[in-house]
């Protein structure tokens, strides 16, 4: 693998980790809302939180992170992404559960559940993305538009 190949790799991934931010924003925020306003417990709330924060991530990643997000591709795309990373958001909500549920100091605070859970989420959503749902992996290079390949270009 050459330099520049690895380089817009890593610009992908720090686009997708900026788009994260977003979509760590919209959690927090959802989460907050859903804690005070609706009186939901934690566990609850952040189920909640994490499906909005998917939804912002989806559209932000899928029109300007990878760049191939179209009415005819769409709902191919959504439903990949939230399956794919439905399963780093069920980990990421079983180690905010788990760090919660802990009583531990410190990471037992919704907060700190809350960036630590993230965190451990990112690697795995962004596999998934780059690979499954944006990318263009060999076995679907004909389905996918060119421009689906932000390294590419």
């Amino acid at each position: 693998m050459d330099i520049r190949l690895l380089r817009q790799e890593a610009a992908i991934a720090l686009k997708f980790a900026a788009v994260g931010g977003l979509g760590f924003l919209t959690d927090i925020s959802v989460l907050h809302l859903c804690l005070r306003v609706l009186r939901l417990t934690p566990l609850e709330g952040r189920a909640v939180s994490l499906t909005c924060a998917m939804q912002v991530t989806f559209l932000i990643n899928g029109l300007f992170v990878f760049r191939c997000l179209s009415w005819r591709s769409c709902g191919r795309q959504w439903l990949a992404y939230m399956g794919s990373n439905g399963l780093g958001n069920l980990i990421n909500y079983l180690v905010f559960a788990g760090l919660v549920s802990s009583r531990l100091p410190e990471v037992s605070r919704n907060g700190w559940a809350l960036v630590i859970s993230s965190l451990i989420a990112y690697a795995f959503n962004f596999l998934c993305a780059r690979f499954m749902v944006f990318g263009r992996p060999m076995a679907r290079t004909r389905a996918v538009p060119p421009m689906c390949d932000p390294a590419a270009e």
